[in-house]
């Protein structure tokens, strides 16, 4: 901007609607996933300005009602991903060299598309491809993407503004240049926004995106590159390349202009490309910026003092809330033995309560998993827990996938703590109970901080405040985001910045300034107004 200062809108978080019987947003939802429903989608690669469908495609099908084909989308070859990358590194200069509030008005212009003409589109999407019901899609794909954008515009100001104080006769100045070189995102099938958010953050601050969806994310990938196009983002800033993701890796890690890595996904693979990048270092131009947020085993913990209506929904919500396939979701439960039998009630109660289905039917709670891999690798833990003598089913343990990829929400009972549903991540509705007794809430906090490699969320029900002050420094490097009185999942951008450690991630909170730093390389520049002509010190006369 020339003469003057650059002020931003003042971000805040877009409202959460309600989708009632008869309200327009519902109408407006239902109508277009039956016009999604009945359509079918080609998606190309993305590569500079260029679309292309290739040859080789895969199907994209509802997780609900998986014999029904929505699309496909392309399969890139080797040279498709070299050509992305080329495409992005053209670009860089130019959008290096595109000032602040020009960067920033794309986005925020994204981000009203979101919240206005693409709302009920990238929501059924959303509600299709990846089997959310309207609140979860509805929280997800227009709420929290839009919030990343407006947020990040609003934190990269602040980035821009935090400069060195003057010296006498200098100017000092920070300025915030782009990494050199390209951001290679990768990410997930269970949120929308996080998948807006990992290409977009980086491009906001000048970075040029090589993006590789999740092959079960497809489909609203492709909306989010029409919301992106319309709002002005310049072709090769964000390339999209699908298909074979160990191939599409390979290559983007091996260039020497490879600059960061924004992922979000399995912690086994972020450990692998992690490792790779290691092994490439003396290829790079630079060091290149690791940034992943993986995996979980979020727990909740409850006190004898814990209020039980409080206890049942945060077990109910935070356990089986999409299916339990959010890294944030809650899969281990410790109870204190005085209010256990009342509070498992409670929670099997709400759960006999679920309707299951089609995201299309609203009363409907509970939909699909996200693919057959993913329903067998519950139905084996499922069936090995009816086997086994340390834990017993107490409801749910059953499933179908005739249709859909449906496992009923099962609550298991153990008297192991260490058994393996308390430890391995499972990325479903199937949660674990443990019951402590009371006198030994201190020990049982001890199991909670070492039970688990990870470190991303956790939750404490409790009244007794002294037990609260306990439990969060006994746990506090058991979860990057903590709570107290409520389920360990849900963040909201701005208010909850999230992301966790141990083998969680690098614990970067997107949804902050601090995600934003990491695809900066900032240059200080020292300016001096009378320059010195001798070299001589006074000391020296």
């Amino acid at each position: 901007m020339e003469n003057g200062f650059f002020s931003v809108p003042k971000a805040v978080n877009e409202p959460v609607l309600t989708y009632l019987k008869n309200s327009p947003e519902r109408k407006e939802v239902l109508e277009t996933y039956k016009e999604l429903y009945h359509s079918k989608v080609t998606i190309p690669l993305y590569i500079g300005s260029e679309k292309i469908i290739t040859k080789k495609q895969a199907n994209i099908a509802p997780p609900h009602d998986h014999q029904h084909t929505l699309g496909s989308y392309s399969l890139a070859s080797e040279s498709h991903v070299r050509d992305a990358i080329a495409a992005a590194l053209s670009t860089r200069k130019a959008w290096e060299n595109t000032s602040f509030e020009h960067r920033a008005a794309v986005f925020l212009k994204a981000a009203d598309l979101i919240a206005g003409p693409y709302r009920a589109r990238i929501n059924a999407a959303t509600m299709l491809a990846q089997s959310k019901n309207i609140f979860q899609a509805e929280i997800d794909a227009a709420c929290e993407f839009a919030d990343f954008l407006r947020f990040n515009v609003t934190f990269a100001s602040d980035i821009y503004t935090q400069q060195p104080i003057q010296g006498s006769g200098v100017v000092n100045r920070l300025e915030y240049r782009p990494l050199e070189g390209f951001v290679y995102a990768v990410t997930p099938f269970n949120f929308t926004a996080i998948a807006g958010n990992l290409c977009a953050a980086p491009a906001l601050m000048g970075n040029v995106v090589v993006w590789k969806p999740s092959d079960y994310q497809m489909f609203s990938a492709k909306i989010i590159m029409d919301i992106f196009e319309e709002a002005g983002v310049p072709t090769g800033v964000i390339n999209l390349v699908s298909g074979d993701p160990k191939m599409i890796s390979d290559i983007a890690l091996a260039h020497p202009n490879f600059a960061g890595l924004h992922f979000t996904g399995s912690t086994e693979i972020f450990k692998h490309l992690w490792q790779q990048i290691g092994n490439n270092l003396s290829t790079y131009q630079n060091y290149p910026r690791i940034v992943g947020e993986t995996g979980g085993k979020d727990f909740i913990f409850a006190h004898q003092s814990a209020a039980i209506p409080t206890l049942i929904t945060a077990i109910t919500r935070g356990g089986f809330e999409y299916q339990g396939q959010k890294c944030s979701a809650a899969s281990r439960i410790y109870l204190p033995a005085s209010i256990a039998d009342e509070v498992i009630a409670g929670v099997i109660k709400n759960i006999k309560s679920f309707s299951i289905g089609t995201p299309e039917d609203m009363n409907n709670f509970i939909t699909a998993v996200i693919h057959e891999k993913s329903f067998d690798k519950l139905v084996h833990f499922i069936e090995q827990a009816k086997l086994d003598e340390d834990v017993e089913v107490l409801v749910g343990g059953t499933y179908d996938k005739s249709k859909g990829y449906f496992v009923h929400p099962t609550l298991l009972k153990t008297n192991n703590p260490h058994y393996t549903t308390m430890e391995t991540e499972l990325f479903g509705p199937v949660v674990t109970v443990y019951v402590y007794d009371d006198k030994d809430w201190e020990s049982t906090l001890g199991l909670v901080n070492t039970t688990s490699v990870y470190g991303l969320t956790g939750a404490v029900i409790a009244q007794d405040r002294m037990f609260i002050e306990a439990a969060a420094n006994r746990l506090r490097h058991a979860a990057g985001n903590f709570y107290i009185n409520d389920k360990p999942s849900g963040a909201v951008v701005g208010q909850q910045p999230f992301g966790g450690s141990r083998a969680s991630g690098t614990n970067d909170k997107a949804g902050s300034a601090l995600n934003l730093l990491r695809w900066v390389s900032p240059r200080l520049i020292k300016e001096t107004l009378v320059p010195a002509t001798d070299y001589r010190y006074p000391y020296m006369d």
